[in-house]
């Protein structure tokens, strides 16, 4: 059998909820699974206000809905990172100045960036890449320093911090996903974080298709009807259920990944110091949640002959992301930089399995096989 890449977590207490919401009566959406998935990520982080929304993505889209941003105005944001990061801006007809990343992490290049702003610059993205925190302190001075809208992009970076404060609570706006990938899932979901006061009331408008209904719920206004753009982005109590189940159990879930990501460390470390790999860098102002575990490789050709002996070895190792600056879509309007970095992490890293129910001798005959490839590359 395949030892497959990623399998979702899912026990008994996400079926019993996911059952006692049917059971309620009410699964649209806003309930009583939603209020709790909000109420627990503004008690143990602290975040201001919070939307459950359906996907990452439309976290991403109803923040940038509330940016009020016009056609030209600039966002700089790392190459490396998914799609959904750049849609949404897209969208409003920004233009999308892409840095590159760290040489010893794939996060983004902070003293790059500064470079990189103008006076049409309006907001920074920064993401959080496997969980592992971007220098915050340095990311808030420089949007403070030029005025920007700065938005933590922390898909991978639940229950991450940064010198002991949680990611997400950085930002004016953050975006966490449930993607079925990630620590905790409800197979697609995301949450839209907003620190910054002056956003909330019309976020909530927003976030109810453009209505003032949570006002309406709340009793403050006699009816609910339209009174700004907005779109559909609250996800169903069911999904909500099979979530906040998942939350009760983060604690267990995140020691369980991080044992699984240091083991890959432990046992890949030797290869390391015969220099066929090399291991990331975690800085000592960020801590490993156990999202993911990457290394390097020296070349693509590498990285091909590695990837297919693994895959014959029936373990599904997949490689990351390809640069955005050099995208069908997005590379004629790019403005001719090479990102070095960003296309040395596209060409030679290797992601490996993670998952909750992996078992530790899993890892252990994985990092066996990644040995014996190397002693037949000498």
């Amino acid at each position: 059998m395949k030892i497959p890449f990623n399998k979702p977590y899912c026990g008994e207490k996400e079926l019993e909820l996911a059952k006692a919401a049917m059971d309620f009566g009410h699964i649209s959406g806003n309930g009583i699974y939603t209020q709790k998935v909000h109420e627990f990520f503004e008690t143990r982080y602290k975040f201001k206000k919070t939307f459950l929304t359906t996907s990452c993505t439309h976290a991403f889209e109803m923040a940038v809905m509330l940016m009020d941003l016009e056609p030209g105005d600039e966002v700089i944001m790392p190459s490396f990172t998914f799609v959904s990061t750049t849609n949404p801006f897209i969208y409003k007809g920004a233009r999308l100045v892409f840095a590159d990343t760290l040489s010893n992490y794939p996060n983004i290049d902070l003293d790059q960036v500064e470079l990189l702003i103008t006076e049409k610059t309006k907001v920074l993205v920064v993401m959080h890449y496997g969980g592992v925190a971007v220098d915050m302190e340095k990311a808030v001075a420089l949007a403070n320093k030029h005025n920007l809208i700065l938005f933590e992009d922390v898909a991978h970076g639940i229950d991450a911090f940064y010198k002991g404060k949680p990611l997400g609570s950085f930002g004016h706006f953050a975006a966490f996903s449930f993607h079925e990938t990630k620590n905790v899932s409800c197979g697609e979901g995301g949450l839209l974080v907003i620190n910054d006061e002056k956003f909330v009331s019309r976020a909530e408008i927003v976030w109810e298709k453009g209505t003032n209904r949570t006002a309406f719920n709340r009793g403050e206004v006699a009816k609910y009807e339209w009174v700004d753009i907005g779109a559909s982005f609250v996800t169903s109590e069911i999904t909500a259920a099979v979530l906040y189940a998942q939350l009760t159990q983060i604690d267990e879930i995140q020691e369980k990944r991080i044992q699984l990501r240091n083991r890959y460390q432990q046992n890949l470390t030797p290869l390391a110091e015969q220099g066929f790999v090399r291991l990331d860098e975690i800085p000592n102002f960020a801590t490993n949640n156990g999202h993911l575990f990457y290394f390097l490789v020296e070349t693509p050709a590498l990285r091909s002959g590695l990837l297919n002996y693994l895959n014959n070895n029936c373990i599904h190792a997949v490689f990351h992301y390809l640069p955005l600056h050099k995208s069908p879509y997005y590379a004629s309007k790019h403005d001719g930089r090479i990102l070095s970095n960003t296309q040395k992490y596209a060409d030679c890293l290797i992601r490996l399995p993670m998952f909750y129910e992996l078992p530790i001798e899993t890892v252990d005959y994985i990092c066996d096989k990644i040995s014996a490839f190397f002693e037949l590359t000498k």
